[in-house]
Formats: C-alpha cells, structure tokens, sequence
C-alpha cells in the first residue's frame, strides 16, 4: 500500500508541476481543452488499455471494467485494477507491452502524441484525454463518463453514473445553500514536515469547481490556472479561513497528523492557523476528477460546514 501510495503521489507531482510551469499534459498553454472526437463505430470497443487512472475508474463505473486488460502503473481502484496488467503511464508507456495485449482502443493523455502515432499506425484507437485549462472541470468529468460509456457499450451505463454522480453534487450544493462561504485556501502537496514547495487550487479547474460546490470562496479564484505556488508573503496577505490539505495517500498516526499540522504555525496570523481551522484529509478520491468526485464534494462540505451534516451518514446523499 505504501508503494502504490508514493507512486500515485508521484505522479499527481507530475501533473502539478506541468500545471505550475504554464503548461498542461496535453501540451497547451491556457486554452480551453476539449475532449477529442470519437471516432465514429459500428462495434463497442472489446479491449481496452488505459494509461489514465482516473479513466481506468470510469470505464469501471460504467460496467467496462472487463473490456479493460491494462492500466497505468498508478492504477490502484477499484480493486479489480489490481489484477490487470500494468503497462507504464504518462512518461513510460511500455508500448511493447501494450500491444502485446491487443487492444482496439487505449486511453491515453493529449500530450503523448508520438505514442498515438504508433498506435494509429497499427490500426489501434485511441482516446486522447486532455487534462488542464479552463475545460478541466466537473463539466468535463461528467463529458467523459458519458463518452467512455458510449465508447465501450454501456451508453445506458454512462447516463445513469453520470445523472447520479450529478444528483450528488446537487445535494451537497443543496445542503451548504446560503451559509457564509469561508475564504479557503486547498493545498494539493507541499514538502513533508515543512512549509516549503506549497501548491494550491487556484481559480480554474475540477478542484476548484469542488470547494466551490462545498460552500467556499477559494482564495485564489482570481488566478485563473489549476495550481500556482504561492510565497509565504501572498499567503499572509490572502489570509485565508481555512486551509485544507489534500493528501493522496492512506492517513498515518495521529502524531504524525499533529506534526504536519503544526508547520503552519510559521503562519501563525493567518486566521485559519490562529483560529485552528487547518485541515488534513487523507484519500486518493480527493483529488480524482473521476466517479467519486462527488464523494469529494461531501468531504470538503463536511469541513467546511459541519453543522449543515448533523445526522446525516456520510455518502447517504443521493
């Protein structure tokens, strides 16, 4: 579990540092994406490979888990992953392997545009996922459940995963409906044990859109890309609220929570430091832009407004 861990912190490293540096993985910089157009088919896909995890829980969803007989080597849910072939990801797609399965379509990243030569070459599919800019929101999350579930023979599949998906999402904006939104800061990594190499949400993308739906006002909503690092001056000056931290991983001990808690003490003016309310939440569902997103939505709504879910089971919403 720790491997799988450190790989998927690892590779949401190499989406946020694509991000910070003005680009995205689909090679663009700060143009609205756009999923590629299917190509049209008489026949559902039958086998599949995916080099998105994200789009790996997709396909799952919408009933195409079988079809699927490779994934990322950071694939880890659902469960079921765990028994297909692992074939590379994002920077080592092992292309051998990959062929060596056979598949009629592979779900891949925009940017891994030599490889979709390769593939196009040999007579295989592919289906580019263009992640980042302003497209890379829940819109889009919803746009590629339904696409994939076409794609794969379960259109009727898709539809109801992606009404229910955005039932949930409703109830939670439902729920949080006219209270004070806390100006809140959502950290997606830093350095372990420090303040140093802070990433945050700024004001577009999936992540944004979520701390939106859970009754916030993001902090840096004015700065229209996914992620920027900001200093320890423009967080003073931001004065957040609220600071959550999103972590990938499983959650350690309470002694170790405590710890990274403390560091933002060096922030100790900071009303969401001097008044306690930093948050660390622990779960790779947090920062999927996938099936769970709204499970996501209620987590940060909980945080967020605690009183607004009194008596209500977590995932008991619609």
């Amino acid at each position: 579990m720790a491997a799988r861990a450190k790989k998927l912190t690892a590779a949401i490293a190499t989406v946020v540092a694509l991000v910070l540096c003005g680009a995205n993985p689909s090679g663009s910089r700060g143009e609205p994406e756009r999923l590629a157009p299917l190509q049209q088919t008489t026949r559902p896909v039958q086998r599949i490979v995916s080099l998105v995890p994200a789009l790996t829980e997709m396909l799952f969803a919408v009933g195409a888990g079988s079809q699927v007989v490779g994934v990322s080597s950071y694939d880890d849910f659902p469960p079921e992953v765990q028994s297909r072939p692992r074939v590379g990801a994002l920077l080592d797609p092992d292309v051998e392997r990959i062929l060596s399965l056979k598949p009629d379509l592979v779900v891949m990243y925009g940017s891994q545009t030599d490889l979709q030569g390769q593939f196009a070459r040999a007579g295989i599919r592919v289906y580019s996922y263009r992640h980042g800019g302003s497209g890379n929101g829940i819109g889009n999350v919803l746009q590629t459940i339904h696409e994939l579930g076409a794609l794969s023979g379960h259109k009727v599949e898709g539809d109801r995963v992606t009404a229910q998906l955005q039932a949930r999402l409703d109830a939670v904006r439902a729920r949080v409906r006219g209270r004070p939104r806390p100006l809140t800061m959502l950290v997606m990594g830093r350095d372990a044990m420090a303040l140093r190499g802070v990433y945050v949400s700024a004001g577009v993308g999936f992540l944004h859109e979520l701390l939106e739906v859970a009754g916030a006002e993001d902090v840096f909503a004015d700065v229209k890309r996914e992620g920027i690092q900001p200093s320890n001056e423009t967080m003073l000056v931001r004065a957040p609220q609220v600071i959550i931290e999103l972590h990938a991983g499983a959650e350690p001990t309470p002694e170790v929570i405590q710890k990274e808690r403390s560091v933002w003490s060096l922030l100790s003016s900071v009303p969401a430091v001097r008044n306690r309310q930093v948050h660390l939440l622990y779960g790779g569902y947090l920062m999927s832009p996938g099936p769970r997103l709204a499970a996501a939505a209620e987590t940060l709504a909980r945080v967020l407004h605690p009183d607004a879910f009194v008596g209500v089971d977590l995932k008991v919403l619609p």
